[in-house]
């Protein structure tokens, strides 16, 4: 989706930067949530949010960091359902 860092080892090593690549309109979503997710004072993203700025983190790079961390819940919900989905179940006897 475009929100993992990119290593950049030209001169300053351990830097990062944000990839362009990936799924833009993933990304899109991401980026709507997220802003959702922060400005809710009383959601799980906002104490995610809130707790990567008291951190030393600015404003873009906290946002980056509830984005990923979106991703993978949005990831794991989607698998999880697909398994659900395709597994059989049996029913009770």
């Amino acid at each position: 989706a475009g929100v993992a860092p990119v290593p950049v080892w030209s001169a300053n090593p351990g830097r990062h930067r944000l990839t362009r690549s990936g799924n833009r309109q993933l990304n899109a979503a991401l980026h709507r949530i997220a802003l959702t997710q922060a400005r809710m004072p009383e959601s799980l993203g906002h104490t995610y949010y809130q707790r990567k700025r008291d951190g030393g983190k600015t404003k873009r790079d906290a946002m980056r960091c509830l984005k990923r961390r979106l991703a993978r819940v949005v990831y794991n919900n989607l698998t999880l359902d697909h398994h659900n989905r395709t597994t059989p179940q049996h029913e009770a006897a």
